[in-house]
């Protein structure tokens, strides 16, 4: 494949390992024609539940007037029962032309540079790509086909504003680790993408053709090798303007499995406030309540939700105690997540076929 000689190195990665059948798992997404596929990409299980792009820009500027740089910044959430803490250590980048220094939280811009990319990984062969031997996985892009992407799904983006959250993504780093000591402990340590990397014959700043590469977080190598993701309407979610609404459909495709038009699925505002993250920071509790019926309303006009429903628990002098929001899936979303059902199964099989021929 002539693709493999133009994969920049990384933490010795041999060009001629980075291509496997667990790249052409990942790329298998279920739909019956290239509108359909067009649309799909991959949610993973615990990536995508750890409330990673908490901290809006407008938070980080107010912290660091007050502080002068962004502490350590701790997050507690619970996942499928178990209770884990995210500690993330903000990026510094240098202001080439000033040459200050600013500390940055990956925010909701790179959580959507992000999700294009994994895009860019399952859309086209010859970007995605996943090695084995160093166990790495990652895609290969121009600063044109990411920007391209974005602008696609409605998130456009300058080159200068990408490469910022690029660096921003490739210099955070989170460490995630049980407290619960349930089935032992332990903890990761990694940045948010584990390399990056670029060359260019011209001025990187300027070459939009440039040949870019990123290493994903090794919980996504993991997903891709244990085929612990699943498929979900990638378009649908990028078109969701609210940040809290698409971390919402996301939660629904890993969750909502079983959704059909006699079963409902119910979440609770308190589960949402502390696993997202999204919700802190309001002075008053039905401010919070208020944002998060907003997302409701959206994903029930942009179709994800044929109904939402909610009870209020109410304690002394009528105080609110919490939230519980009944959902009834939209018919789109049901037959989605048949397909993903079902692709997941295919997918499955096959990866045990592979493991048989090995």
């Amino acid at each position: 494949m002539e693709n493999k000689k133009t994969l920049p190195l990384l933490n010795n990665v041999e060009p001629e390992t980075c291509f496997d059948n667990q790249i052409d798992l990942f790329r298998f997404l279920l739909g019956n024609n290239y509108e359909e596929r067009d649309k799909l990409s991959n949610t993973f299980d615990l990536w995508d539940s750890i409330p990673r792009y908490s901290t809006s820009r407008q938070a980080m500027v107010k912290i660091r007037k007050e502080k002068g740089f962004l502490p350590l910044k701790q997050i507690t959430f619970k996942y499928r029962g178990r209770i884990l803490q995210a500690h993330i250590q903000a990026a510094r980048i240098i202001d080439k032309k000033t040459g200050q220094e600013t500390d940055y939280y990956p925010s909701a811009n790179e959580e959507l540079v992000e999700d294009a990319l994994r895009k860019l990984a399952a859309d086209q062969k010859e970007l995605g790509f996943f090695d084995k031997k160093n166990y790495t996985s990652g895609v290969v892009f121009t600063l044109y086909q990411l920007s391209t992407e974005l602008q696609k799904r409605g998130h456009s983006r300058s080159y200068p504003e990408i490469v910022l959250s690029l660096n921003i993504l490739a210099g955070s780093l989170i460490r995630i680790s049980t407290t619960d000591a349930q089935e032992g402990e332990g903890f990761s340590l990694n940045p948010y993408f584990s390399g990056l990397s670029a060359s260019s014959r011209k001025k990187l700043s300027t070459d939009e053709s440039a040949k870019w590469t990123v290493q994903f977080h090794p919980l996504i190598t993991q997903a891709i090798d244990v085929i612990g993701y699943r498929q979900f309407n990638y378009a649908q979610m990028m078109g969701q303007k609210n940040q809290l609404s698409r971390w919402l459909h996301k939660q629904l495709s890993l969750k909502f499995t079983f959704a059909s038009l006699s079963t409902t699925f119910e979440m609770r505002y308190s589960t949402i406030k502390r696993d997202s993250g999204l919700l802190e920071g309001y002075a008053l509790e039905r401010q919070a309540i208020k944002k998060l019926d907003e997302s409701w309303v959206e994903l029930t006009e942009n179709g994800v939700l044929m109904t939402h429903n909610k009870k209020e628990i109410k304690g002394e002098r009528s105080k609110i105690l919490d939230v519980v929001y009944i959902l009834t899936a939209s018919v789109d979303f049901i037959k989605e997540m048949k397909s993903a059902n079902k692709r997941h199964l295919l997918v499955s099989e096959k990866r045990e076929h592979f493991s048989k021929e090995d």
